[in-house]
């Protein structure tokens, strides 16, 4: 039997902080280091979106971190679909954001209130560094540790065919709002929300031919930035975009097949994505931090804990994942549901990560579900 007693934590987003936060809360006899290889108060991005449920995990399993950190997120309870045809609300789809770098430093504030050594600015060649009982790889998408030893993770990638960039706005929105527009070179789609008083989150995705039409893969940060400022100059009431690292992308639908190699495990992005579509990326790391460290909690043996973090966690965390797939294909087609009626086009969004019934729909959105019904009734 081996006991553990030393974690070494590559990676220093939220994932990683939250991780070693819940060590020093269950397991305040193990030596916990955290590293990271850019500077503090650095970050890629912007806000980050939790659902009501989402929330109601944490609230749940560390009411401690919930507490302390939901009087900083914006709240609010309805979301907003901005068609061509009209604007429908999506009454009771509840949401709360906060800026990510805002909930990295808090994180990291509490981390270092439990004597969490953090390194900044340390960038890790190799695993052989990290020498401890057991290595966490919270170091995301680019992860060093999946690369390392890929063979054990197994991991498999693959790509949307949609295009999306990964902007600020100056100004707050009421709600979380998707914003879908035509253009004389094909339909574009904006996720906007606030996550501060005057500062949003504003995502721009597009369908690959429209993509190549603008020539988006030829322009810079801020070329692009100023003519999708331009394109949604209504929604943003004239204001120009902020970049942050904002480039061109597919996103990588990505899922490893082991979480756990030796004395090497995964969490969030590092072995599985999500599409940002659904809000959940944020909330998937911390529960994978929250299973990994409960199974090492519960086990005196660290091997034993890691096989029951990969019996127990991939399967829950698949579930979340497959239908942030199917929500992320349904995008891939979004410009062929444009020519639908608003309130046609908001149920099949609705419908579109397989996991909404008609049952649940009027419960969620009763005002939406009751209205929809009555088009339905009337067109019958």
């Amino acid at each position: 039997m081996s006991k553990l007693s030393s974690v070494e934590i590559l990676g220093g987003g939220p994932g990683g902080l939250y991780t070693a936060i819940l060590l020093r809360k269950f397991m305040p006899h193990v030596s916990v280091r955290v590293t990271e290889q850019n500077p503090e108060g650095a970050t890629f991005g912007f806000g980050v979106v939790f659902s009501d449920q989402a929330l109601g995990f944490l609230k749940a399993d560390d009411p401690e971190t919930h507490e302390f950190i939901t009087p900083h997120m914006e709240r609010w309870r309805d979301m907003t679909l901005n068609l061509p045809g009209g604007q429908v609300t999506l009454d009771g789809v509840g949401f709360t954001a906060i800026g990510r770098l805002e909930l990295i430093e808090l994180l990291k504030e509490r981390a270092r209130s439990l004597d969490v050594p953090i390194r900044f600015e340390t960038q890790v060649e190799s695993l052989d560094e990290l020498q401890a009982d057991l290595v966490i790889g919270a170091d995301g998408l680019n992860s060093l540790m999946r690369r390392s030893l890929e063979a054990e993770f197994k991991p498999n990638v693959e790509y949307f065919d949609n295009h999306f960039a990964w902007f600020g706005a100056t100004i707050p929105f009421d709600t979380l709002t998707q914003t879908f527009i035509k253009t004389d070179k094909g339909p574009l789609n904006a996720h906007h929300y606030r996550f501060a008083k005057d500062r949003s989150t504003f995502i721009v995705e597009c369908e690959h031919a429209t993509y190549e039409a603008y020539g988006f893969g030829e322009m810079g940060e801020e070329e692009s930035a100023k003519l999708c400022s331009t394109l949604f100059k209504d929604v943003l009431k004239g204001t120009e975009l902020v970049t942050n690292k904002s480039m061109w992308r597919q996103f990588p639908r990505l899922w490893c097949e082991s979480w756990i190699a030796g004395r090497h495990a995964l969490i969030g992005d590092a072995v599985h994505t999500a599409h940002f579509s659904i809000g959940s990326g944020t909330r998937l790391v911390m529960e994978d931090a929250i299973a990994l460290v409960k199974a090492l909690a519960a086990h005196d043996d660290v091997d034993e804990a890691l096989g029951v973090y990969q019996e127990q966690r991939p399967p829950i965390a698949r579930k979340i994942v497959d239908a942030a797939n199917t929500s992320a294909t349904w995008y891939e087609s979004f410009g062929e549901k444009m020519g639908k009626p608003p309130l046609d086009f908001a149920y099949d969004y609705l419908m579109r990560s397989g996991r909404m019934s008609e049952e649940r729909l009027r419960k969620i959105a009763p005002g939406f579900a009751a209205e929809y019904e009555k088009q339905r009734a009337f067109a019958g």
